[in-house]
């Protein structure tokens, strides 16, 4: 019988870890839990004899997949994938994979919400501003991208969007404005919502040079990873331009001197909250185990990242 550890610092919810056992179940499959584990170690023994394993934000290190005698298989329940060491999983001819699209909605919405919030002034009983009519970019139209765009739609908002690997002719019919360059994007729309993983080519990407383009009263959407923000250049821009506003799904590193000095300019989530939805949770747990049956049975590697 194989055998499938899901091993969750942060645990699925309960009903995301009954959809999960449902497949496992249905497949033949044993189903291994180990949540809220504080002691690597524990993590190091559990994967000792399993074929697959599911994580979140879970590291799993060159350690963890030494450690693992049997594994066949790594999935991540949700989109990002950077907790995993790829060329480790490589390396032992693992395939490591992600669920993407499965908490998408959800992100798109929190973006949606913190845009909504810092228009308000964070509700702090000042007038605020509206999002109607006000050009919107989306950094990279993916699966979240989409969901923004599909929501913003309903706020009556001008969507723009710049990604090089999606076709123009895909955007323009969903009714996005294609641009051509990322430079473009920024100078343009008055909100940016970003949207691009965190890798060698784009961390610390979005800076001063971007940021500064603009126009008066911005505000920058981060659901994506702090990483791909250069924070020197994001701080400057902050000390120049009172009119400038940052709302990030992770607080950045330089969160004190923003908060210090700042005050009713940014709004950060207490810890990273894109995927925590009930609906979300199961989605990507359920997502996971059966791109697990179905690697395992059918030598399926559509969502294969490594």
């Amino acid at each position: 019988m194989k055998k499938i550890l899901v091993a969750t610092e942060k645990p699925f919810a309960p009903a995301a870890v009954t959809k999960i056992k449902e497949v496992l179940d249905n497949a033949g499959y044993e189903l291994v839990l180990l949540e809220k584990y504080t002691d690597k170690a524990d993590l190091l023994k559990a994967v000792e004899d399993v074929d697959a394993l599911i994580v979140r934000s879970d590291k799993v290190t060159k350690e963890v997949i030494d450690a693992a005698k049997n594994l066949k298989i790594v999935v991540r329940a949700g989109a990002g994938y950077d907790n995993l060491d790829l060329d480790a999983c490589t390396a032992k001819n693992i395939v490591a994979m992600n669920t993407p699209g499965q908490n998408s909605n959800a992100v798109a919405e929190l973006a949606l919400g913190m845009m909504v919030s810092i228009a308000r002034g964070n509700y702090n009983g000042k007038p605020g501003t509206e999002l109607r009519y006000k050009k919107l970019g989306i950094h990279a139209y993916g699966n979240v991208g989409k969901y923004v765009a599909e929501i913003a739609k309903g706020f009556g908002m001008d969507i723009y969007a710049f990604d090089p690997f999606v076709d123009k002719a895909k955007m323009e019919k969903d009714g996005i404005k294609p641009l051509n360059s990322v430079e473009e994007l920024y100078s343009t729309c008055q909100y940016v919502s970003i949207h691009i993983p965190a890798n060698d080519k784009t961390k610390k990407s979005i800076g001063y040079d971007l940021l500064s383009k603009m126009p008066k009263n911005a505000t920058l959407v981060n659901t994506a990873r702090k990483e791909v923000i250069n924070e020197e250049g994001l701080l400057k821009v902050f000390a120049e331009r009172d009119d400038f506003k940052y709302v990030a799904d992770i607080a950045p590193d330089c969160k004190d001197e923003i908060e210090a000095k700042y005050e009713g300019r940014y709004f950060f989530t207490p810890k990273k909250m894109g995927a925590q939805t009930a609906e979300a949770n199961i989605n990507a747990g359920k997502a996971a185990a059966e791109q697990i049956v179905d690697f395992i049975e059918n030598g399926n590697e559509t969502f294969k990242v490594n």
